[in-house]
């Protein structure tokens, strides 16, 4: 087992400092104004001292073999990623929230945000603020993208370089602990998108310290980070110090890991199952539910199987086939990897098993892709029609209010929130948000500005066909951040209060249980490629419960058998949601007149 790193606080004016740099020949601490103090070396390579009249708030560096660097372990960052680190006391903070015991993934309605563009101050205690309307919304967890130190105040939060430090100009760790405790404290669970397949490209100084990056493996980054290769327990214990931090530290309720097919581990014990397992026993230990959610491109159920049959026991993870499916009916694009969806077949498939590609030929990849999820709870697939990196890795981030009409928009949310999985929503799509989610930096160094320039001016050649038109968004630019910002004002224009008011009532149905059956084994898909519809129903001894879903440009006419007129639970082009029917043109004799891009769910 590995020791803790960075700088620990242990009261009384001590504070202990350790740093794993196993081929140092010698390491000094150096505090701010002070004699450097050299730290002793034991023989797993961490080197430590405990120093007296030192206390939180200080700053201090590492000095190896002469040079000088940040704590790669800091908790703060107060004057970016190439200056001083800064030492916290996590006892100080003193937490509300005692009788919070966090909740299941079953029952999460998730909503993917931003820190720095959800609010125009873009700070965690803003997001406070916000609570009321996402309360109002039916929401009941947050996810927050990422927020390790990255350099300057605009970014994805994906060049992080300082995994323990909460972003500085978003709050840092006091911000932080605020809002989870303010969200905790009215019922919100909140997540935390870690990024352990790469560190960002400015500031990234941990190399130095140590082997904590392999040339065995590549990513699209450049050198994997070391899970596997020689000295990598100690690289393995500083991720899993770092996920176990944010959830005991930091009250998170759980962790989204980005790209989990780029941590490359070939060892008996997968990391992730490492990860797992730690995080089983902190439940033990606190008494609390945490969630494990993987983003895996490789539909490989593995990632939830349970240990005992060779899994690495993760709650959760993100399906992209599910998003595919239904932009591309919606769009109509077909580019890229767009271009193995686009069938109304698909679609029938997501709804059903959340997989298309179960260990089926994608002609995009070129190859066979996935397995089969047969066995698996819905709950264990998280869902969306819009996330940050569908979003904006399009070349002017435009989001799905921008591409699709007001109808398609009713559609998609019906489609996503009647399904039986984890649903996810990205901030915004709730009232229709037109600006863009674009991509954004605000790197220091010029040669790296120009190099992501060029690198996302190359990304676009080949992808969306409308990306001709219009100008590239300088990601370096403070214009594109500022218009990624969302516009609060949603209430002021008609369409996007009601699609709102849409979502309020779908996932109110969603919470109280009004779409459960879908989630029934008796479930059945069926899709008119032709007509563009998907038919989906399930039904227990006495209720039926049946969905039509139009995504095509004619009316569809659905014969109904029995005397009496089903309950309707939804109607999307129902005009107290904007549209042009009320239910009385639903019905016909003995029929459903469902008008185009529009979606009827009832029991009978």
């Amino acid at each position: 087992m590995g020791k803790s790193v960075g700088a620990v606080y242990n009261g009384d004016k001590k504070t202990e400092f350790c740093v794993w740099a196993p081929f140092a020949e010698t390491v000094e601490v150096i505090l701010k104004n002070r004699e450097p103090q050299v730290l002793s070396q034991d023989n797993d390579g961490y080197w430590s001292g405990t120093l007296q009249n030192v206390e939180p708030g200080e700053l201090y560096k590492f000095r190896i073999d002469k040079e000088e660097f940040p704590d790669p372990a800091s908790l703060s960052q107060p004057e970016g990623v190439h200056s001083w680190s800064r030492i916290i006391d996590h006892k100080a903070y003193s937490w509300q929230d005692q009788s919070w015991r966090g909740r299941e993934l079953s029952s999460m309605i998730i909503y993917e945000l931003h820190v720095g563009t959800f609010t125009s101050q873009g700070t965690f205690e803003a997001v406070i603020d916000k609570l009321d309307h996402l309360e109002e919304l039916g929401i009941n967890t947050i996810e927050l993208m990422p927020i390790a130190q990255f350099p300057g105040g605009r970014n994805w939060g994906y060049d992080g370089v300082y995994p323990f430090a909460a972003q500085h100009s978003y709050g840092g760790v006091e911000g932080l602990k605020k809002l989870i405790d303010a969200c905790h404290q009215r019922n919100f669970s909140v997540i935390l998108d870690v990024v352990y397949n790469h560190f960002g490209p400015e500031g990234n100084y941990i190399s130095r310290y140590g082997p904590y990056f392999t040339d065995k493996y590549h990513t699209p980054w450049g050198s994997a980070i070391n899970f596997d290769d020689e000295h990598s327990d100690q690289v393995r214990h500083h991720f899993i110090q770092n996920a176990l931090m944010w959830l005991e530290d930091f009250h998170f309720d759980g962790l989204r890991l980005d790209a989990i097919h780029e941590i490359i581990d070939r060892g008996a014990r997968h990391f992730l199952k490492e990860l797992s397992e730690r995080t089983d026993e902190l439940e033990e230990k606190t008494g609390r539910k945490y969630v494990l959610i993987a983003e895996s491109d490789l539909n490989d159920t593995r990632i939830i199987e349970e240990y005992s049959k060779g899994g690495y026991g993760l709650e959760g993870q993100w399906v992209d086939d599910f998003h595919h499916a239904v932009h591309t009916i919606l769009t109509g694009e077909s580019a890229g990897y767009y271009a193995d969806y686009g069938k109304m077949e698909y679609l029938a498939k997501a709804f059903k098993q959340a997989f298309i590609y179960d260990g089926m030929y994608s002609p995009f990849r070129k190859k066979t892709v996935g397995n089969s999820p047969q066995g698996f709870a819905p709950s264990n697939f998280v869902v969306c029609i819009q996330n940050h990196d569908q979003v904006g890795n399009r070349l002017l981030g435009e989001r799905l209010a921008e591409l699709v009409s007001f109808e398609k928009q009713k559609l998609a949310a019906a489609t996503m929130l009647t399904a039986p999985f984890v649903p996810m929503l990205f901030m915004g799509e709730e009232f229709g948000e037109k600006q863009p989610f674009q991509y954004f930096i605000s790197h220091g160094d010029p040669d790296l500005v120009k190099a992501v320039q060029e690198g996302r001016k190359r990304e676009f050649k080949y992808f969306f066909h409308s990306h001709s038109e219009g100008e590239f968004p300088d990601p370096q630019s403070e214009e594109t951040f500022e218009n990624s910002k969302l516009n609060w004002n949603f209430r002021k224009e008609e369409k996007q209060h009601l699609l709102f008011e849409f979502y309020k009532e779908l996932l109110k149905l969603k919470k109280e249980g009004a779409f459960k059956l879908f989630g029934h084994n008796s479930l059945k898909t069926e899709a008119d490629e032709e007509k563009k519809i998907l038919k989906v129903s399930a039904k227990n001894e006495n209720t039926g419960l049946h969905g039509i879903f139009n995504f095509g440009e004619s009316g569809y006419i659905e014969k109904i058998s029995g005397k009496e007129q089903p309950e309707v639970l939804l109607f999307s082009a129902d005009k107290k949601w904007g549209g042009r029917s009320g239910l009385e043109d639903l019905f016909g004799s003995g029929e459903l007149n469902i008008p185009p891009e529009a979606v009827v769910i009832y029991r009978s």
